[in-house]
């Protein structure tokens, strides 16, 4: 097929997509106004399905296929990101030294790190209560962790930070979601639909699939972030340049990092 012929593809497929954009912009509620018909269904189905967070019922529930899409190419992301950044043939790992820390920093990370890692859990295991879910508190459980690295080292960092299990835990997280979606299909329903018991509204263990679904988001955006992060630091930290190389990476560990 000439350039010609795919431009001509693409025009036509263009202007096929700005006309229907156009028509379903055209026929979208007033901005700014007090009656929104989509907000008021949202907030009907998430009652209806006993979840009091709406937020955590349009991502998990009533849009939960589109939150499969969006956890999976986190997940790609991260595993991408991994392959380009592991230890290539002419690098080699070089083992940090010990960094000085004020005590004051040592024992301000030693008070917060199980504050923020406990915060991050409460965060995850009540997203479909209260503000917040499996992506916010993936994202506090990955960043509290590192106040090992803040207040005290790299080498105290990869103490506490299983890598061989967070690998396993982000895949098998991204996983469950996929397999999640079956419940729906088995108990006759449409794949991803809510069809679990409901529970009473309120409680920790309401909501059918959403709090399921939510907690295999924690985990997976959680150890994801970790993974992803670990890889970065090692090349900053760890990773020098081969034999003779000279252009050894050591300016983390001239300062303490």
């Amino acid at each position: 097929m000439t350039k010609a012929w795919r431009l001509g593809l693409f025009g036509v497929a263009a202007a096929v997509l700005a006309g229907w954009w156009a028509a379903a912009c055209v026929g979208l509620p007033g901005f700014g106004g007090q009656v929104h018909p989509y907000g008021e269904r949202a907030v009907g189905a998430s009652l209806e399905r006993h979840t009091a967070n709406v937020i955590a019922s349009v991502n998990f529930d009533q849009r939960a296929f589109d939150t499969l899409g969006e956890e999976s190419i986190l997940f790609a992301s991260v595993l991408g990101a991994t392959m380009l950044l592991r230890v290539a043939r002419d690098e080699r790992r070089q083992r940090p030294l010990a960094a000085r820390v004020m005590p004051s920093t040592r024992l301000f990370g030693a008070v917060l790190l199980p504050v923020t890692l406990l915060t991050g859990a409460y965060v995850v295991a009540h997203g479909q209560l209260s503000p917040g879910g499996g992506f916010q508190g993936g994202v506090v459980l990955a960043t509290g962790l590192h106040l090992a690295y803040i207040a005290a080292d790299y080498r105290v960092l990869e103490r506490v930070r299983p890598l061989t299990v967070l690998d396993v835990a982000d895949a098998a997280a991204a996983a469950a979601f996929t397999v999640l979606g079956l419940v729906g299909l088995v108990a006759g329903a449409s794949y991803l639909s809510n069809t679990l018991p409901l529970g009473t509204f309120g409680e920790l263990a309401s909501g059918g699939l959403v709090p399921i679904i939510n907690a295999a988001v924690g985990i997976e955006v959680a150890s994801g972030v970790i993974v992803l992060l670990a890889r970065f630091l090692d090349q900053a930290v760890e990773v020098g340049g081969g034999p003779g190389d000279g252009g050894s990476r050591t300016a983390g560990k001239e300062d303490g990092g």
